[in-house]
C-alpha cells in the first residue's frame, strides 16, 4: 500500500522494494535496463527524486512490472501519494467525463432511465450490457456528463480496454497515473484501502468502460461501494454480470424501423423516410460526411435504410460500411450488405487511429463464451429467416419451455438476437424474435436457411416458427 504522506526518497524505496521483488541486483538491473549502476544506487537512496520518464520506464521494462506496480513507481516519481494525486483532480472541474466526438442518435429513452438509475440514492451500482460496438461507452459518456453537470459531482473515467492513456507528456499527469492505477486495481485486484479513506463520503461516480467483471474483482468493488456510502459506479460491459444490489440495464443495437401503430411524434416534411429510425439518422450523417457531394434524395435514404436493417443498427457496423464509400457506390454497398454484411462490415478500412478490433472477432468472442445449451439454441435460431417463438425452439430442441425461456433472455441480454414489436391487435399473441444479421451471418458461415437444410430441416423450421 502507497504511504498517504509522500517523504522525498519515496521513490527511492519503491525501486528498490521493486527491484527485489523481481530478484535482481543493482548491477542485474543496470545490465537489463542500460541504467548505470550509479543512477539506480542515486534513486535508491534519495539522491535523484526526479527522474526522467525515460528512465522510469526502462526500470520498469527491465524489472517486468505489473500495470499497479508500474502505475505505483510512477506516481512514486512525481512525488505524490494516492493521495496527493487524489486532490489533483478530485475537484468538478478536473474529474469530468471525456468531451463527446459525434452526436448521440436514437438513445433518449435508455439515457433517460441511465440518468434516473444513476440520481436515485438507491442505486449506486449500475451495469449497462450490450454487444461490442452497440454504444455503451456513448450512452456511460452522456449520462456521466449530465450527472457531472446537474450535480457538480467528480466523475472518475476508467477506459478499462483500452491502452494505458494519452500518448506523449499528457500520460505522465498525476491524474492518468492515478487512472492507471486505479484501473489496473480493477483488473488485477489490490488493495482499495487508501482509495476508500480518501473519497469516504464524498459524492463521486466511478465510470469503468469496458470492464469485464469477474468473482476475482466483485469483492473488491463490494468493498469501495461499501466503504464509500455516496459512491456510485456505472460500469459498460458485454457479459451479463449479476451483482447483488446492482441494476442491470440492456442496450440493443439501434431500431432500424419504426415501431408498429400511430406514432406520437408527428413526421416533419420531407423526413418520412428516416422518422423514429435513429439508425438511418445516424448513418446518413456518415454518408454525408464521406460523401458530402451525394444528395440525400429519397432512393438514397432508402438504401440506407435497407444497409442499415442489414447491420442491425449497430453504430460501429454502420461506420465501418460508410468507410467504403470512397471506393464503392451506394448500391454495390447494399448488395454487399444483403450477401455477407458481416465481410462487408470486417473488410473496411479504419478511419481513425486505434480503433477496435474487427466487429466479427469481437462477436465470435461473445460466442465462444456462451453455455453449450445457448450456443445449440442460437445456432438453430440462425439458420431461420423468419421470426421463431419460445415455444418454438423449446418444441424443436427438446427444451422444456423454462429452460428455453431462460435460454432467450440471456440472449437478449447479451444483445444476440432482437424481439420483434408487436403489430397492432397482437397484445396476446407469444413474444416473436430473430437473430441479428451480423451474427447469423457469423454463425452460419453466411449460409441462407435452404444451403443450411438438411433433409429433416423443414419439419424443424415449421416447428420453430410455429
Amino acid at each position: 500500500m502507497m504511504n498517504r504522506q509522500a517523504p522525498p526518497a519515496e521513490f527511492g524505496a519503491v525501486l528498490r522494494s521493486a527491484r527485489r521483488k523481481a530478484g535482481l541486483t543493482q548491477e542485474q538491473l543496470a545490465g537489463l535496463s542500460t541504467v548505470s549502476v550509479r543512477a539506480i544506487r542515486d534513486l535508491e537512496r534519495g539522491r535523484v527524486v526526479r527522474p526522467r520518464k525515460d528512465t522510469i520506464r526502462l526500470l520498469a521494462d527491465a524489472m517486468r512490472l505489473s500495470d499497479t506496480h508500474r502505475a505505483a513507481l510512477e506516481l512514486a516519481a512525481d512525488s505524490s501519494s494516492v493521495c496527493n494525486a487524489l486532490r489533483d483532480v478530485y475537484s468538478p472541474e478536473l474529474a469530468c467525463p471525456p468531451t463527446p466526438v459525434h452526436t448521440m442518435f436514437g438513445r433518449e429513452s435508455e439515457l433517460r432511465a441511465l440518468v434516473e438509475l444513476l440520481g436515485s440514492e438507491r442505486e449506486r451500482l449500475v451495469t449497462v450490457v450490450g454487444l461490442p460496438g452497440v454504444g455503451k461507452s456513448r450512452l456511460a459518456q452522456e449520462a456521466a456528463l449530465q450527472v457531472h453537470a446537474w450535480g457538480d459531482i467528480p466523475v472518475l473515467w476508467l477506459p478499462m480496454d483500452r491502452g494505458e492513456g494519452t500518448p506523449g507528456e499528457a500520460s505522465h499527469r498525476p491524474q492518468n497515473a492515478l487512472a492507471s492505477w486505479v484501473r489496473s486495481l480493477m483488473s488485477e485486484g489490490g488493495n482499495y484501502e487508501e482509495l476508500a479513506s480518501f473519497i469516504e463520503d464524498r459524492a463521486t461516480l466511478l465510470v469503468l468502460d469496458g470492464h469485464e467483471m469477474s468473482p476475482a474483482t466483485t469483492p473488491a468493488l463490494l468493498y469501495l461501494l461499501q466503504s464509500c456510502r455516496r459512491l456510485k459506479v456505472l460500469v459498460t460491459t458485454r457479459r451479463p454480470h449479476h451483482f447483488s444490489g446492482g441494476r442491470l440495464l440492456p442496450l440493443a443495437p439501434l431500431p432500424t424501423a419504426p415501431a408498429p401503430g400511430p406514432s406520437t411524434v408527428p413526421a416533419l416534411p420531407g423526413d418520412s423516410l428516416t422518422a423514429h429510425r435513429p439508425a438511418i439518422e445516424l448513418m446518413l450523417s456518415y454518408v454525408s460526411h464521406m460523401r458530402p457531394d451525394l444528395l440525400l434524395t429519397d432512393s438514397v435514404t432508402a438504401a440506407v435504410g435497407e444497409i442499415c436493417a442489414a447491420l442491425d443498427g449497430i453504430p460501429q457496423a454502420l461506420e465501418a460500411a460508410t468507410a467504403w464509400l470512397l471506393l464503392y457506390s451506394l448500391d454495390q454497398l447494399l448488395a454487399m450488405a444483403r450477401t455477407r454484411p458481416l465481410a462487408l462490415v470486417d473488410g473496411s478500412p479504419s478511419l481513425s487511429p486505434g480503433s477496435s478490433a474487427p466487429l466479427g472477432d469481437l462477436l465470435d468472442a461473445v460466442l465462444a463464451e456462451l453455455p453449450v445449451r445457448q450456443g445449440d439454441l442460437l445456432a438453430a435460431a440462425a439458420s431461420l429467416d423468419s421470426p421463431w417463438t419460445v415455444d418454438g425452439v423449446a418444441r424443436a430442441l427438446g427444451f422444456s419451455p423454462v429452460q428455453a425461456a431462460q435460454d432467450v433472455h440471456a440472449l437478449l441480454l447479451h444483445g444476440l438476437i432482437r424481439q420483434l414489436p408487436a403489430d397492432p391487435g397482437e397484445a396476446g399473441r407469444p413474444g416473436r424474435f430473430t437473430v441479428l444479421h451480423l451474427v447469423r451471418d457469423l454463425v452460419t458461415g453466411g449460409r441462407t436457411a435452404d444451403e443450411s437444410a438438411t433433409p429433416a430441416a423443414p419439419h424443424l423450421l415449421a416447428t420453430i416458427t410455429a
